[in-house]
């Protein structure tokens, strides 16, 4: 099943390596290939990303994943949603420390 975290996590690692194949990108992120295929059409599905083939590539199932401008937008909520969701975490944590 889906979740803003894995819809987060996907993001960041197609802002930072836009040409990772499905098999780093599942190996990295811990997901099976199947789903990391559905949360990739899921997102194009959504508009938060395009998924392009290289042009002049011999090998034609190699991908570029690019973050749309809503994909950018998305990234940002989700990350502000995270981080405020740690701090509570590490608020709460302290609290119990003292």
């Amino acid at each position: 099943m889906r979740n803003n975290e894995d819809d987060f996590e996907l993001l960041r690692k197609i802002q930072r390596k836009p040409k990772s194949s499905q098999r780093e990108l599942a190996l990295e992120l811990g997901f099976s290939l199947g789903k990391l295929n559905y949360c990739l059409k899921e997102l194009q599905k959504k508009g938060l990303i395009k998924i392009n083939n290289f042009k002049r590539s011999n090998n034609k199932i190699n991908y570029i994943y690019v973050l749309t401008p809503r994909g950018i937008d998305h990234r940002l909520k989700l990350t502000i949603k995270f981080m405020k969701k740690k701090i509570q975490e590490y608020d709460e944590l302290k609290s119990e420390i003292t």
